[in-house]
């Protein structure tokens, strides 16, 4: 069988609000998530920017080199430029190894491509300064095929022009945030077709599949289309050969 866990981004990404849980209980999650990564050689935890700093510190304590990421911008993408710079700014601070930023998707549905090339430049040279991975969730529940082609596509030239060749590896295209309200059922996270667009189209930038990854067959399966990692609320449970029943 295939090793995955080299694959995972383990992910949690509920506010105390959302899950009804405290801060310290989160940040209590936050930690078994870490140790979960460490026991079982899972590449990173994916977690929100106020616990970046504590379990960065909880990882190095056990001299262990699970990458801590976290997201910026999350979950709507509607900040501007300058917040998701400061928000950027204080997660590199506090140890962040990869930022997960949600593009604009609303400005560039709504045409305003300017923006959306600033806030990728901006906040991807930030990341590039301080060797740090940036990834660039465009929310493909949110856009129909040709978007999907078309957004990808362009991200990936925009990063061609602006950076050096060698750093195009440590510029990701992401799928999803997890917490866009799709109608009718339909799913919020990764699908086979829209990662094959995404790939399609990314030229030289490696492709992160978010959500939707909830068997160990479809883990594999998206590791042989191409994607270089993949996030899930389901780590544990796809590299002990079981299917997924978390939502993310």
């Amino acid at each position: 069988m295939m090793n995955i866990a080299q694959y995972l981004d383990s992910t949690y990404l509920k506010t105390p609000a959302q899950s009804g849980l405290s801060e310290e209980q989160t940040l209590q999650k936050d930690i078994e998530l870490a140790q979960q990564a460490i026991d079982n050689g899972i590449f990173a935890v994916m977690i929100r920017p106020d616990y970046v700093s504590a379990v960065k510190k909880y990882i190095a304590d056990r001299n262990s080199d699970v990458v801590v990421g976290t997201v910026i911008g999350f979950h709507k993408g509607t900040s501007s430029v300058e917040e998701k710079i400061a928000e950027a700014e204080k997660a590199i601070a506090d140890g962040a190894d990869e930022l997960d930023f949600v593009i604009n998707y609303s400005a560039y549905l709504k045409g305003n491509l300017d923006l959306v090339e600033e806030e990728f430049v901006k906040c991807t040279a930030l990341c590039l300064q301080h060797h740090k991975i940036a990834k660039w969730i465009i929310e493909i529940a949110a856009l129909t095929d040709l978007q999907i082609a078309d957004i990808t596509k362009r991200i990936s030239g925009w990063a061609e022009e602006n950076f050096d060749e060698h750093e195009l590896s440590e510029i990701f295209v992401k799928s999803s945030t997890g917490f866009y309200e799709t109608e009718d059922g339909k799913t919020n996270g990764a699908t086979f077709e829209g990662i094959r667009i995404m790939l399609d189209n990314a030229g030289k930038l490696p492709v992160k599949a978010a959500g939707g990854v909830r068997t160990p067959e479809d883990a594999e399966r998206m590791i042989g289309l191409g994607v270089k990692r993949i996030g899930t609320s389901s780590a544990l449970a796809l590299i002990k050969n079981q299917d997924s029943k978390e939502g993310y």
